[in-house]
């Protein structure tokens, strides 16, 4: 199989890292209309388009999963870093809306963050600080529509 590098129209990163932690490998075959398998076998899912029939899954709802644990983790670390409990029963509910213009199909995410019986100021805290530390939020800043609602 040959393999040509595509390289980027600069050659600089955008930022620097120090270290890798963990990589995702998956493999796509059909896209919408296909299936997605990682290399070590834990996820092994057909696709299928949006609104269709099949009994697959799409990379809006796979998109909205992955942001969804990776906030919940980032306000995890932000609460133990400045001194405030997080209740057992949070929960962030995530909405990946594929939308389209005249220039195209683009994403806009809605988060609605539930943190139930905290007091307002310490949730506002500790998403504020999460959406600043989460690699999901920071991957899309600037690039899509995202609106975070804070429940208590």
């Amino acid at each position: 199989m040959k393999s040509d590098k595509i390289q980027e129209v600069e050659n600089t990163e955008v930022v620097t890292i120090r270290k890798v932690l963990y990589s995702g490998n998956v493999l796509v075959t059909g896209g919408r209309d296909g299936e997605a398998k990682s290399n070590d076998g834990r996820l092994d899912i057909e696709l299928t388009p949006p609104g269709s029939k099949g009994n697959g899954t799409n990379p809006e709802q796979l998109l909205a999963a992955g942001w969804s644990a990776c906030f919940i983790g980032a306000m995890h670390l932000s609460a133990s870093n400045i001194g405030i409990s997080l209740p057992s029963n949070l929960s962030v509910h995530t909405v990946i809306d594929l939308a389209t213009n005249d220039d195209g199909f683009f994403l806009q995410a809605h988060l609605q963050v539930n943190l139930p019986d905290m007091i307002l100021s310490e949730a506002k805290e500790v998403v504020e600080i999460a959406h600043q530390t989460c690699p999901y939020s920071k991957a899309t800043r600037g690039n899509i529509n995202v609106k975070i609602e804070i429940m208590i």
